[in-house]
């Protein structure tokens, strides 16, 4: 156990390579109620949320979901997070620990438009059950058809004999799965139904360890390492949920920096030579020259060699180009490479 943004967090249970093989192969249950979750209602909170939001929130209905980033005025990310709409009015967002207040006091200052925001983070639990047998695994919990549910959306049900759960597909490991958001007073009836009723599926239950792991074997960034308030989203990869189709904050200056041509990119690579990059080596070229960092580094289950994210130099962003790592004074070769490292 460590702590982490309050809470007494799991690092391991049976360990790192065991609970990532499980979520790759069969299911796993991560217990991330340490996530924020707030709700805004109103009249005008679509503006607000247009107003904050780099994505195009318009493009949501009813049941569906989004990713997006709150852009900062000053070229870096407050926060990367999900957009839930749950009716015309209503929307629940979902944020990461460590910047629940953060996130609360950015939208608080730029709610002019009369919208209701709403903190649950301390009364949700949250469960991410993932994998390959996740539907299986949790079929007989809910009349939910959790197969046919479509990515990226999500449904209000009974599960576990609990009312008014809110079940969604998104998921953080590549492995696909279910998110479950119950009241805090149903937490332990809730987990305790998921690993009964998964039980012939092989279900493990996971930590931070793995979710790391696993998370970077499909490139997907971390806040706090891979972005933070000082980087900027479209070197980090993230024009995809950037529209310039409407004004949002720094929309302006984010053009202008993507008209001009980014100076450096978020990439991803593998180890060529052994040794674990960490956050914060520097990447260099072959005269030794520091072209960029490691932002996240692992040695990865699956591929059983290391890989890593890293922002370097545009000119060095290109896949094949050759980089080095430098670990304690030690140039070691790696390959960029576009993520995700585990198709």
């Amino acid at each position: 156990m460590v702590p982490f943004a309050g809470f007494n967090m799991p690092v391991q249970y049976s360990g790192i390579n065991d609970e990532h093989e499980a979520v790759r192969t069969a299911v796993g249950v991560f217990d991330v109620s340490h996530m924020g979750e707030f709700i805004l209602k109103g009249d005008n909170v679509l503006a607000l949320l247009q107003h904050l939001c780099s994505n195009d929130v318009s493009k949501l209905y009813d049941g569906k979901i989004q990713y997006t980033y709150f852009p900062n005025e000053t070229g870096g990310i407050v926060d990367d997070l999900l957009v839930y709409r749950i009716d015309e009015k209503t929307y629940m967002l979902v944020v990461n620990a460590s910047n629940i207040q953060k996130d609360l006091d950015w939208i608080t200052q730029h709610n002019t438009y009369g919208v209701e925001l709403k903190d649950i983070s301390d009364r949700t639990a949250l469960f991410a059950v993932q994998g390959p047998n996740a539907s299986r695994a949790l079929a007989s919990l809910t009349d939910i058809d959790l197969g046919t549910m479509s990515y990226y959306s999500f449904q209000k049900a009974t599960f576990a004999g609990v009312g008014n759960v809110l079940i969604s597909a998104t998921g953080y490991t590549g492995a696909g799965g279910f998110e479950i958001y119950v009241d805090n007073k149903y937490a332990k009836t809730v987990w305790d139904a998921i690993f009964e009723a998964g039980k012939e599926y092989g279900i493990k239950p996971v930590g931070l360890g793995a979710r790391d792991t696993l998370r970077l074997e499909m490139g997907f960034c971390l806040y706090g390492n891979d972005i933070d308030d000082t980087t900027s989203p479209l070197e980090a990869g993230l024009g995809w949920v950037t529209k310039f189709t409407k004004d949002f904050v720094n929309s302006e200056n984010l053009k202008k920096e993507k008209e001009a041509g980014l100076k450096n990119k978020l990439v991803g690579f593998e180890m060529l030579d052994r040794g674990i990059p960490r956050h914060g080596y520097p990447i260099e070229d072959a005269a030794g020259t520091t072209i960029g960092r490691v932002t996240s580094g692992t040695q990865s289950p699956t591929l059983k060699k290391s890989i890593g994210l890293g922002y370097v130099t545009s000119e060095h962003a290109v896949p094949g180009s050759e980089i080095y790592i430098n670990i304690r004074n030690r140039q070691l070769k790696a390959v960029v490479t576009k993520p995700p490292f585990v198709k």
